[in-house]
């Protein structure tokens, strides 16, 4: 079991490593940070607009984490937020042409590197793969959410 949690652990732990570093040199071109990128590709495929509390829960991201990226990216003039009804309270974000550019590239390099990273794995072991993957964080999620059961002996 230990060595389980081990395998696993590391696994999770060095996959965020890489990517994260590969995020960081792709990001620096435009002069953000690697957790930048998945905001702008988030907005990118979701096209139109969003608000701040839409983005927390397409990335996943907490309110402050969300909000500190979003006044970044504004700054650098990849995205802007429009009124709604008079008021930048819950305000739509958009991509400008500028972020709508980097977030189309962007987006092209994060493909090629899951394709070039799962290249080996045939199209039955990577939906395999995706499925056991989703299934982990659900329950993960879940434990998360109501804490682990006492240990049963």
């Amino acid at each position: 079991m230990v060595e389980r949690f081990e395998r696993f652990s590391l696994a999770i732990f060095e996959i965020s490593r890489y990517w994260h570093k590969l995020a960081a040199e792709e990001m620096a071109a435009y002069g953000l940070k690697g957790p930048h990128a998945i905001y702008l590709i988030a907005l990118y495929r979701h096209g139109g607009a969003v608000t701040g509390p839409e983005l927390c829960e397409l990335c996943g991201k907490d309110k402050s984490d969300v909000s500190r990226a979003i006044a970044v990216l504004r700054e650098k003039g990849f995205v802007t937020k429009e009124e709604v009804n008079r008021s930048l309270y819950r305000g739509l974000l958009k991509l400008t042409d500028r972020g709508e550019a980097a977030a189309g590239k962007i987006g092209r390099r994060a493909a090629l590197a899951v394709e070039l990273a799962g290249k080996d794995l045939s199209v039955e072991e990577r939906d395999c793969f995706y499925k056991a993957l989703g299934s982990i964080t659900g329950h993960l999620r879940e434990l998360c959410r109501q804490g682990l059961p006492e240990e049963q002996v």
